[in-house]
């Protein structure tokens, strides 16, 4: 017999990080699905371990198949979808008529296409009525997103296309361990000379040229330093200064206080690194600044983003051909998800919520009375702080995230969670946070869905759909209509198709900071690379911001004023060494997909904890054995790693871990008043051996 014809691949993107490198998708449930790198410009070919194995997410054992509602017996059981949503539904109300619509909130994810933050946005703010809506990208973009504001008008994480830096001839990359985050990207890195920042020897930093490694909170006392040697070597591009930007004879003035001896002193940077960080940044105009979690996860987080915008705007990087500066955003749509409506301050298009001008223009497309719509909410942190508190939100969904592991100060917010009237979770895997949840809903995961993502250069990408979901399983938008509708909703205001759902985003973003419309479907099917703003259909989108001028109203960049005032928490005799936590190359964010592939569990099956040496013969500690990791806030378990590159000063936990392996266990909650980003980065720790 004839050989079937082979099944037509699809082309999508890997669902994880922000880089969304190309993937070409061939098989079936039955025979098992294959991954393919496709030529995108961004991966060119490649993709990480992670990307290789996406695939057997989809067939997880313990993949969520049906709605489960928990019984009078504390249990969760399996239910019909009309009595899950009834469930939902009905308790909504209820709470809502007692206590009032900012008893209800909504916490949402970065890796949700733009048409589900979108139509979570607005159900939040109309079928609920609520301010309370808030998402996890607050823990990971936030602080960049207002330095990027502030400096140049707009935050979109690179306004270049990753495909510039090929031709850099020095990239200072801080705090952004790329080698292990963002492996493909290092191919446009090949040829460049790095400079990494990191209180790690980190992958990233073997590769560098120069390895600049400050103590963990010291970010912004090492980017004033370096700003000042910019300033009295004289490296400063005045005429670029005078031309383009303001203020920053103030931004100087901070900096003059940093003279490289005292960085030294406070980040145990050398000052002939410094010095020759600086001559390296400055020797040629192919010359990139990217910042990363490193730099942002920290209550100075905006304040440090903006130090090391104002060194790349002395240097003359921003908006110049061949240079510039740019973050690297880290969920996989962490830009599209910040520009739709479910942070707490923003309407669709990057549209401010407390100007009268944006909320009339977004009431008007989605047919209600500006009024109508709630003003700004609590941000992510707050919001879970508050959760079942007398005067906060006693009912909680959650949609693409998972915060029971991913959260500061976790047990914490489990005890939030806890406290809850109603907590209802929509997502594919039963993570942490579901197995805590009343109502369980079961929705669809990438490879069986429909519509666009934004990567972290600003170009909108088509997700697209190999299989259909599993019988039982519905879409997020879906589900968003249903409980709306059960709302007293009209249904025509709550699309479940995405493409019906995008182009009601074109119409709302129209004319915003993140302009969409002029963006379709049928443009990108036919293979258009269209970054926004793209204003029109006739507009051939805009891959390079800030070429000819900035986007505030005189057209200049602003410097920050800035300056350093350490972390919240400093070490003491009884937690006398600080803790640092980030991603690792097998898993990403809280672990709930990666920790379910076979071989990235392999590669990375437990926690673990890097430490010097030194420091681990001061604490009775021995490689390979179980050490707890403890904060005044609380502790962790995970293996000992000896390693002689960190700093003696530092241990680094991975966050992917739940349960008792939670590096968010011991994590310090205090936040950047900007940006609303807790201090994960920095933790004042002890370290005990445990016996096995």
């Amino acid at each position: 017999m004839p050989s079937p014809p082979p099944t037509p691949a699809t082309e999508t993107h890997c669902p994880y990080c922000a880089l969304q490198c190309g993937t070409r998708l061939t098989g079936d449930r039955a025979a098992g699905v294959t991954v393919e790198p496709a030529d995108f410009p961004v991966n060119r070919g490649r993709l990480c371990h992670k990307g290789w194995t996406a695939p057997e997410v989809l067939a997880a054992t313990d993949r969520l198949r049906t709605p489960w509602v928990r019984g009078r017996d504390g249990r969760l059981l399996t239910a019909s979808w009309d009595s899950a949503l009834d469930t939902v539904a009905e308790g909504l109300d209820r709470i809502r008529t007692r206590h009032g619509a900012d008893a209800l909130a909504v916490f949402g994810g970065g890796g949700l296409t733009n048409e589900k933050a979108y139509l979570l946005g607005k159900f939040a703010r109309l079928a609920l009525g609520t301010s309370n809506i808030d998402y996890n990208g607050r823990f990971c973009m936030s602080s960049a997103a207002a330095a990027g504001n502030d400096a140049f008008g707009v935050d979109r994480g690179l306004p270049f296309p990753v495909t510039d830096l090929a031709r850099a001839r020095t990239v200072l990359l801080a705090g952004a361990n790329v080698a292990e985050t963002m492996p493909p990207l290092m191919q446009h890195l090949d040829k460049a000379r790095l400079i990494a920042v990191d209180p790690r020897y980190s992958a990233t930093a073997r590769r560098a040229t120069v390895h600049l490694q400050p103590a963990p909170g010291t970010d912004l006392a090492l980017a004033l330093g370096l700003l000042h040697l910019a300033v009295t070597e004289g490296l400063v591009d005045k005429a670029y200064v005078d031309r383009r930007t303001s203020g920053f004879e103030t931004a100087m003035s901070r900096a003059a206080d940093w003279w490289p001896e005292r960085v030294e002193a406070v980040t145990g940077v050398p000052v002939q690194t410094q010095r020759t960080a600086v001559h390296l940044l400055a020797d040629s105009p192919d010359t990139y600044i990217l910042t990363g979690r490193g730099v942002e996860q920290h209550r100075q987080g905006t304040a440090t983003s903006a130090a090391f915008i104002n060194l790349a705007l002395a240097l003359g990087l921003p908006g110049t051909p061949g240079g510039g500066y740019g973050c690297l955003t880290g969920q996989g749509n962490g830009q599209g998800g910040r520009e739709h409506g479910q942070k707490s301050d923003q309407l669709p298009g990057y549209r401010s919520l407390t100007d009268p001008a944006d909320r009339a223009h977004v009431a008007g497309v989605w047919g209600v009375p500006p009024e109508r719509l709630p003003g700004p909410g609590r941000r992510a942190y707050e919001l879970l702080d508050a959760l079942g508190e007398d005067h906060g939100p006693r009912a909680l969904l959650v949609v693409g995230s998972n915060p029971v592991v991913s959260a500061p100060h976790s047990a914490h917010v489990t005890g939030r969670l806890a406290a809850l009237d109603l907590l209802v979770v929509a997502d594919f895997v039963p993570s942490e946070t579901a197995r805590m949840a009343d109502v369980v809903l079961p929705v669809t995961q990438w490879a069986e869905e429909e519509g666009t993502l934004t990567n972290l250069e600003g170009r909108v990408l088509r997700r697209r759909a190999l299989l259909s979901p599993p019988p039982l399983v519905r879409s997020d938008l879906d589900v968003l209509h249903d409980i709306a509708v059960r709302l007293g909703e009209p249904a025509e205001r709550y699309p479940t198709e995405p493409r019906e759902v995008f182009e009601e985003l074109r119409a709302a973003s129209r004319g915003g900071r993140a302009d969409y419309s002029g963006i379709t479907y049928d443009r990108l099917d036919a293979g258009e690379a269209l970054h926004w703003p793209c204003p029109d259909t006739a507009h051939p989108g805009t891959p390079r911001l800030f070429l000819d001028q900035f986007a505030h109203p005189d057209g200049r960049a602003r410097f920050a004023d800035v300056e350093h005032d350490g972390p919240a928490e400093d070490t003491s005799a009884r937690y006398p060494v600080h803790a640092t936590t980030g991603r690792i190359l097998a898993h990403y964010q809280s672990g709930a997909q990666t920790r379910r592939v076979t071989e990235l569990s392999a590669t990375a099956p437990e926690p673990f904890v890097e430490v010097h040496p030194d420091t681990a013969a001061r604490f009775g500690l021995a490689d390979q054995e179980l050490a707890r990791v403890t904060s005044p806030r609380g502790g962790m378990t995970a293996r000992v790693r000896l390693d002689p590159t960190i700093r003696p000063d530092t241990v680094f936990v991975p966050f992917h871990f739940a349960g008792d392996g939670r590096a968010n266990l011991f994590t310090h909650p205090a936040l950047d008043p900007r940006s609303g980003m807790p201090e994960f980065k920095v933790s004042a720790v002890r370290l005990d051996p445990l016996p096995e």
